[in-house]
């Protein structure tokens, strides 16, 4: 399995050992109490503890607020700040992630090459694959992908 980044600490909260993490994942399977996270300080280096397990959750304005098992005061929550959370992917064969699409090679249903992923930019009514650094794929065009292609079905003038 893959480890992806769901989101990054952002400062202490309280005297508890609360954090502020702001989450980039939209899985909300991830926002529970039992998940492992893997932390990875500002530093690149993984925390010595091992993975952390989410002893509770609440929201907060955009982000939300995380005791980890084991921090246990202000003074353990703030050496976690600015650390990232990693945790395994989802095994879904309908996700889409940002690692497997930049590079893939765009196709319509016809079969004709539109381009490459070049990048993906966040949207509110869909993630764009960007294709070339010059045209805007909304991700629901996407009619399958696998491992370097992205087959879309996307109207008529999108590439003009």
């Amino acid at each position: 399995m893959a480890l992806l980044e769901v989101g990054h600490v952002v400062k202490p909260h309280g005297l508890r050992g609360e954090v502020v993490v702001r989450f980039v994942s939209n899985r909300p399977e991830r926002l529970r109490q039992g998940e492992q996270m893997i932390i990875e300080m500002p530093d690149g280096s993984r925390s010595a503890q091992g993975p952390l397990v989410v002893v509770s959750i609440r929201p907060q304005r955009d982000c939300f607020l995380i005791l980890f098992e084991g921090v246990d005061d202000r003074d353990g929550a703030e050496r976690l700040r600015g650390a990232r959370l990693i945790a395994e992917s989802i095994d879904d064969a309908d996700a889409l992630f940002v690692h497997d699409l930049v590079g893939s090679e765009v196709f319509d249903t016809r079969g004709e090459r539109k381009g490459k992923v070049t990048g993906v930019e966040a949207n509110p009514a869909s993630d764009l694959l960007v294709v070339d650094d010059k045209a805007y794929v909304p991700a629901r065009f996407v009619v399958s992908h696998s491992k370097g292609r992205v087959v879309i079905d996307a109207p008529e003038g999108l590439f003009e």
